[in-house]
């Protein structure tokens, strides 16, 4: 079950582009659903210029400011 304060919802990808995520995350030694987090999160670093907010660290480990 999600923790509260993560937010679910149902997404459409192509089948394709799933078994290369699931690839991926097995590689990586994370869930499925934790390797879409982790490209989300990279994409929103790279597209927002790697500022400050959530993102992966050098290592692609989750990291959250403090608040």
């Amino acid at each position: 079950m999600a923790s509260p304060d993560k937010k679910s919802f149902l997404l459409r990808i192509d089948p394709v582009v799933w078994a290369e995520i699931e690839r991926l995350a097995a590689a990586e030694l994370r869930s499925a659903n934790a390797q879409v987090e982790y490209l989300l999160r990279t994409a929103l670093a790279a597209r927002l210029g790697g500022s400050s907010h959530d993102g992966p660290d050098a290592k692609g480990n989750a990291t959250r400011r403090k608040r």
